[in-house]
Parts: structure tokens; sequence; C-alpha cells
């Protein structure tokens, strides 16, 4: 079937790429969706002939004929954050590689009313499915009984939310490993998923080594508020029996922890040791580089993209994704300058 574009002139069709390439209309679609068990010699002429013929897939067609948009919801909280836009380019990609798209739609976990216009959103584009990004309890709340039906998943949920426990457990771990007794912690926002995954790996990491908590605080994922609560970090250091390491939930916080200590005149990590989560971009060049834990964000988006379609049925031209292609590496503790051994 041809199509035609806005000048009304005739686009070639799959049929016609099938022709060029000495290939069925099946085989065309496998290759445009990817499927593994495609020879690279056909999957080369198939490429070849779209490319030749300008062929474009023609979703409004597929929806028409399939009663699927090969569309995903995303609600995304915070993207300004790392660690929610890595996770929405994650999913982005994972997609694609499964033939979809994604429709991304922003709320405030603060008010209810955006979170439920958000779904109202990405459930008016005809999604197929739901994924939730930077969860908050109560976007979860609001979600848990108006998803329509829809497969829902949460990136980091389930699974990934054990992940991320375990590294903030290596973390408690490594530190002990150095001679640390006194361990501190600047947490996020309470009512996030992945603070409360964090906050339970280094508690119970706490308990088994058989080690008293620390001091806490809690931020806002941000490096003004690491900088921001550094004075207060810096009395705890400073005063008899005080914690000489710090461990940060991010490393946006870890890094305005850092600064902040640095002008008050604490030493990192002579002084005090100071550890992130998440292995952002810049993490390596901090001043000193900063150790922290990598999560397998591509891998939790596949996860998550392979839940819904599992979830979902699968058009007739597209197979569900391979389970064991989307298990998740675990966590892997980075570590670099800022973690050393206590003082004497």
């Amino acid at each position: 079937m041809s199509t035609a574009d806005e000048r009304g002139t005739r686009r070639a069709g799959m049929r016609e790429v099938a022709h060029r390439a000495g290939v069925s209309t099946q085989t065309v679609s496998r290759v445009l969706n990817g499927h593994p068990h495609i020879r690279e010699e056909t999957r080369a002429r198939v490429s070849e002939a779209i490319a030749a013929l300008d062929y474009r897939v023609n979703n409004a067609a597929r929806t028409l004929g399939t009663a699927r948009t090969r569309t995903l919801g995303v609600i995304a909280s915070d993207p300004t954050l790392y660690g929610p836009a890595a996770g929405i380019a994650a999913l982005e990609s994972a997609a694609r590689a499964q033939g979809r798209w994604i429709s991304t739609a922003y709320a405030s976990a603060e008010d209810a009313a955006s979170v439920a216009a958000a779904l109202a959103h990405v459930h008016a584009q005809g999604v197929d499915g739901i994924i939730l990004v930077g969860a908050h309890g109560r976007t979860l709340e609001v979600l848990a009984d108006a998803t329509g039906g829809l497969p829902f998943a949460t990136l980091h949920g389930g699974p990934g939310a054990r992940r991320q426990a375990d590294g903030a457990a290596a973390v408690v771990a490594h530190l002990h490993d150095l001679g640390h007794r006194r361990i501190a912690r600047l947490g996020g926002p309470a009512d996030w998923l992945d603070e409360s995954a964090r906050a339970d790996g280094h508690a119970a990491a706490l308990a088994a080594l058989g080690l008293d908590p620390g001091p806490v605080w809690s931020g806002d994922w941000s490096a003004r508020t690491g900088s921001d609560l550094a004075p207060a970090v810096a009395e705890a250091v400073r005063a008899p029996g005080g914690p000489t390491a710090i461990v940060v939930a991010n490393d946006q916080m870890a890094l305005g922890l850092i600064a902040g200590l640095t002008a008050a005149g604490v030493r990192v990590p002579d002084e005090v040791s100071v550890v992130g989560f998440d292995d952002n971009p810049d993490a390596a060049f901090y001043r000193p580089a900063l150790t922290t834990v990598r999560l397998d964000v591509d891998g939790e988006a596949r996860a998550c993209i392979a839940a819904v379609l599992r979830d979902r049925e699968a058009p007739t031209d597209q197979e569900p994704p391979d389970d064991e292609a989307a298990v998740p590496d675990e966590a892997r503790l980075i570590v670099r300058a800022s973690s050393a051994p206590p003082a004497r």
C-alpha cells in the first residue's frame, strides 16, 4: 500500500519495498520491527530498498488495522534532575528498539490534579501502556486505580528497587572495609520511591554490620541542598565522635555538599569521606572525583518496556521482547578519590 505526502506525491509503501528487495511484505515488517531472526544479507537488502524509496512507516494506518498506536505513555516527575532525564532517554531508546515510541507527560507529585492531567494526556494519545519515571508514593496512589486496564510499570520499581537497595548496601560495606564506623547519611525527599529503596538498603547494611545509624539529613536532590546543609554537616563532623563518612542519596547533592564542606574548611576525604549515587556523567570530574553507585538505567528501561509489552498482546508482526535480554545488570560501586580510610 502506498501513501501520499503533504504535496500529494505518491510515496512508496511496504509492497514496493518488498518488491525492490525481493522479499515478502512480512519480511519487510520483521526488519522494521527489529526481529532477531533475519539474515544480515536480507536485512541489508530491505534497508537499502527503504532508503532508495524513502519509505516511511505509516503508524496511523497501523493503528487503524491493529487498534494499537505502538506508543507507550511515560509520566515523569522532575525531569530536570539527572535520574529522571536519563530514565526518559533510556526508555525512548528501549521503546524504539521494539518498534515503539513514547509519549511523555510531566506531573508534579505535589499536585494530584497534575498527575491526573498527565494521565489523561497520555490516555488521549491512545497509548498501549504506561511507565512511571521518578516515582513518588502519592503519584502511585493517584495512578493505582486510574490506568484504565492498561499495562503499567515503574522505572526502578519492583526488582529495580532491590538493585537500588543493594547499591546502597554496597556503599556501606565499602566504607566499613575502609575502617569507617560512624557513617551519616544525606537522603532525598522521603516520598520518592528511589529514596525509600536507598534508605532501606543503607539501614539494612548498617544493622548487618552491627553499626549504629549516624546523623541523617534530607534534601531535594539538588546540589543547592547539599551546599546549604554543608555547615550542619561540618559541625557534626567536627564534634567529638562525629561521622567520618557521609553517604549521599545522589551525585548532585554530593557535589553541593563537597563544595560546601570545602568552603567550611573541611577536607574531603582527609577529614570525611563522601559517597554519592547514580554515577552521573560528571561524577568522575568532581574534585575530588566522586565514589558513587552506577545503576544499569538502560537495562531497567528495557525491563520496563518488556514488562508492558508482555502484558499487552503483541501485534501479529511483532514478537514480545526476549525476557533474558531485558534483565538489568546489578548496581555497581564505582570507587574514586572521595572515599578513603578515616583519619586517625
